[in-house]
């Protein structure tokens, strides 16, 4: 085993759920699904298909003999006709009528689209997970105040819990996409060759009633609402790039939240978990590195360049069908959602355990807080008789000392020892001090909290929400 290539999704990433999604047993069952469905529509509608023949068929859909199949398909070099050959084999008398009038995107389209439903599912579950978990962390910290940047310069203040709404803001963006698509998926159905329908036209001796019920049976049998109204051989190729980008978008919010929350590891206020024995470093015993969140980075990353497969996909189809997206489509998209999967789990693992720390945060805050204040410090001084101009001339001189003593002396920062000091603003050192208070430069931060949680958040992913808790495990 040590021997051959195991890709990193199966030994590291994704999860069992997952992985069974996309697994052979999961594909070549739903291929068999997909035949009894047809045969017993087709026997429904009059065909000479007997009940004995459903039967056996419905009793061997788990019965898949991977040796038998793998040998047939080395010989006739076809897929599908092997595995018609395999479930024949082990269900004998409807050997003649499985797969009956049906092309082999019958079973392959259908199927895949089957697995871009559950695919999304599992994502939309984790999705909520994830909102749902940051949503408690933002009303924990709704009212701490932290320093806010533009361009990772020092801005005006936030709080620690409205930065939060703006990493979830993203992510609900993503769970309307999600629930988009699996809304409106629809089965392929049954097409035939070029999607015209002419075998089953021919089965049901031209009874067009007969040819449209029998889509709308499998499709019931499915629990789609439908089949799309018109194809060539496979269902769009469009529907494959419209998902994974719908999985590039989650991508983007997971990498702008693992970045920000790299960077406050570095700033030292908000870490990532870290296990009593994990190491950080090889070299360097005391690190702590963000490695979660820099795995969340570079797979998205990867999520983000795949979803550029299925659009190239989609642009170079040939007419009513090519076999160019064949290859590339059996990679591009199980991986894909294998990677948001695992990104997913380690988002998940991250927010139930992110540690803050309040007193490096109030450090840099009152280190930039002078600043800030100095607006309300002028506005003070002017009621106290001074003039405005003349004011903010002055405190434009004390900023620019104090700063230069930060920059360039690495010294503490004294802009309220010069104003307090300084007759022209006539305010006392606890009068200045008096300004700042954090709490008064927050505006609306835990207002806004409250507000995006209750309009915005809980109504979209408390019907998901069913108390089971969703447990992940990070394999390495």
């Amino acid at each position: 085993m040590n021997a051959v290539y195991e890709s990193p999704f199966s030994a590291r990433y994704a999860s069992k759920e997952m992985l069974y999604v996309f697994s052979p047993d999961m594909k070549f069952s739903t291929w068999r699904r997909l035949w009894v469905s047809l045969a017993k529509a087709e026997m429904a509608l009059g065909l000479p298909i007997t009940q004995e023949q459903i039967d056996e068929m419905e009793a061997n859909v788990g019965n898949i003999d991977y040796e038998v199949a793998r040998q047939r398909e080395k010989e006739v070099r076809h897929d599908v006709m092997a595995h018609v050959y395999t479930f024949g084999k082990v269900a004998p008398k409807a050997a003649g009528i499985i797969h009956l009038g049906a092309t082999s995107a019958y079973v392959g389209d259908n199927t895949d689209i089957i697995q871009l439903r559950e695919g999304l599912k599992l994502v939309r579950k984790k999705l909520v997970t994830v909102l749902d978990k940051l949503g408690g962390f933002a009303d924990a910290h709704k009212a701490q105040p932290t320093l806010g940047f533009t361009h990772f310069q020092p801005a005006q203040l936030t709080t620690v819990g409205k930065r939060a709404t703006l990493w979830m803001n993203e992510l609900l963006m993503d769970l309307d996409e999600v629930e988009y698509r699996i809304e409106n998926l629809k089965m392929l159905g049954s097409k035939g060759t070029t999607g015209t329908q002419a075998s089953f036209v021919e089965l049901f001796d031209g009874d067009d009633a007969k040819v449209k019920e029998l889509e709308k049976r499998i499709a019931d049998d499915f629990g789609f609402a439908g089949v799309v109204p018109v194809s060539g051989q496979t269902y769009s190729r469009k529907v494959d790039a419209q998902a994974l980008a719908t999985l590039s978008g989650i991508a983007q919010s997971a990498s702008k939240f693992a970045t920000d929350l790299r960077l406050l590891q570095h700033l030292k206020e908000i870490e990532e978990p870290f296990e009593a024995h994990q190491i950080g470093s090889s070299a360097m015993p005391y690190k702590r590195n963000p490695m979660r969140s820099e795995r969340i980075c570079a797979l998205a990353r990867y999520v983000i360049c795949d979803s550029l497969n299925p659009a190239f996909t989609s642009a170079t189809q040939w007419f009513e069908r090519t076999l160019d997206d064949s290859a590339n489509k059996r990679i591009s998209v199980p991986e894909a959602f294998l990677a948001i999967d695992a990104i997913l789990n380690i988002m998940i693992n991250v927010v139930s355990g992110l540690v803050v720390y309040p007193k490096v945060i109030r450090q840099r805050v009152m280190n930039e807080l002078p600043f800030m204040a100095t607006e309300n410090i002028m506005m003070g001084a002017v009621k106290r008789g001074g003039d405005r101009q003349e004011l903010h001339e002055r405190i434009r001189e004390h900023s620019m000392a104090a700063g230069k003593r930060i920059k360039e002396e690495g010294l503490d920062n004294d802009l309220i020892d010069r104003i307090a000091n300084d007759p022209m603003f006539g305010m006392t050192r606890a009068e200045i001090e008096a300004e700042l208070d954090p709490q008064n430069y927050i505006g609306r931060c835990p207002a806004q909290v409250d507000d995006f949680l209750r309009e915005e958040v809980h109504p979209r992913i408390d019907r998901y929400l069913d108390g089971e808790e969703v447990t992940v495990e990070i394999n390495l």
